[in-house]
């Protein structure tokens, strides 16, 4: 099986390589700059990821977007739709104007998260300094992908709260599952543990309770 050699000028003789995009990304300059570079766009009602290029799920956030979809457990129900997937890529998209560790979690939390993706979701990341950067990096995936059909039939899938609010959890360091159980049976919600005193904390997880207090009450 050839491969396309992503560094080459010269477009296919078959004609322009093609991304299907989802129609909520109409309006990023990703798309324009995609086009710039010769690569057709077709837009879809995509059910999950934002970009499918041959058999890879493209999912493209901003860090501010990533930071918020944390906070609010949007994300979790997203990584596992991007797992039906054999290949799937998440984009973190801005490092050329935002900081990783700046903004509404402490810096800690994102290294976490982070790894938590990385190691139980396996699913890798790409750092891009902006859209134009994030269009390169497609063109190149979609140049290097082999010739073949690929299916967009991926589904929503919901995580329930526990499980979301768990997963959460184990981003901070030194909580792990059997921690992260604890704090949910005793505090409910997330809200309630960042509000919960240290003694109250050290009920439950002894020894890690200044640690975990001192990261929920953190302050830049």
């Amino acid at each position: 099986m050839s491969f396309l050699n992503p560094f080459s000028k010269k477009q296919a003789k078959t004609g322009r390589i093609k991304i299907i995009i989802d129609n909520r990304e109409k309006n990023s300059l990703v798309v324009s700059e995609l086009i710039k570079l010769g690569i057709e766009a077709e837009f879809k009602q995509l059910p999950v990821a934002d970009y499918l290029t041959k058999d890879v799920a493209v999912e493209r956030k901003t860090l501010s977007d990533f930071k918020s979809s944390i906070i609010n457990k949007r994300i979790i129900s997203q990584l596992l739709e991007l797992k039906q997937y054999s290949k799937a890529i998440l984009i973190l998209e801005g490092i050329e104007s935002e900081s990783p560790y700046s903004g509404i979690m402490h810096e800690n939390a994102f290294r976490g998260f982070i790894l938590s993706i990385l190691t139980e979701y396996k699913i890798p990341i790409i750092f891009t300094l902006n859209e134009k950067d994030t269009a390169k990096y497609l063109s190149i995936l979609a140049k290097k992908q082999p010739k073949k059909d690929f299916s967009i039939r991926a589904s929503k899938i919901y995580k329930s709260e526990a499980e979301q609010l768990q997963f959460i959890l184990e981003g901070f360091p030194s909580i792990g599952p059997i921690t992260a159980k604890k704090l949910i049976a005793r505090f409910k919600n997330l809200k309630n543990i960042a509000n919960s005193s240290e003694e109250e904390l050290k009920e439950v997880v002894g020894k890690k309770a200044e640690k975990i207090h001192r990261l929920f009450n953190f302050s830049p």
